[in-house]
């Protein structure tokens, strides 16, 4: 199941209940005609995936959060686990423990458009 988020009060909600769980958050737009295509796939996967929570936020109506996660294009997904972004850092550092890379940040896990294929890889790269 998919659970539609409204606000930034939610998104935290809806994190924390996740607790360890994966969680895939969909930014998209009605109008948008690649999101309409994954529509039908990603609500799939949340079936499929019962260890992933899913959702979706509609940039449209929750203009805070789309600018709160730097959604430049729709649709955009982001992975998070234990209420934070899946980042490239957190998978070396689950892969290698004491690897240390020096750099300042962290860059972020995000998958841009509607490549279904792509998608599911990494929902199963970081159950």
């Amino acid at each position: 199941m998919v659970q539609n988020i409204r606000d930034m009060d939610e998104l935290k909600a809806f994190l924390k209940a996740a607790g360890n769980k994966l969680v895939v958050i969909e930014f998209s737009a009605k109008w948008c005609g690649p999101c309409k295509r994954i529509y039908p796939v990603f609500h799939a996967m949340s079936v499929q995936y019962r260890s992933v929570m899913f959702a979706n936020v509609d940039v449209d109506n929750a203009r805070e959060l789309a600018q709160t996660y730097h959604i430049k294009a729709v649709p955009t997904f982001q992975l998070f686990k234990q209420t934070k972004k899946v980042t490239l850092f957190s998978r070396i550092k689950r892969a290698i423990c004491c690897y240390r890379s020096g750099s300042l940040s962290e860059p972020i896990f995000e998958l841009c458009g509607a490549d279904a294929k792509k998608l599911e890889e990494k929902i199963r790269e970081f159950m």
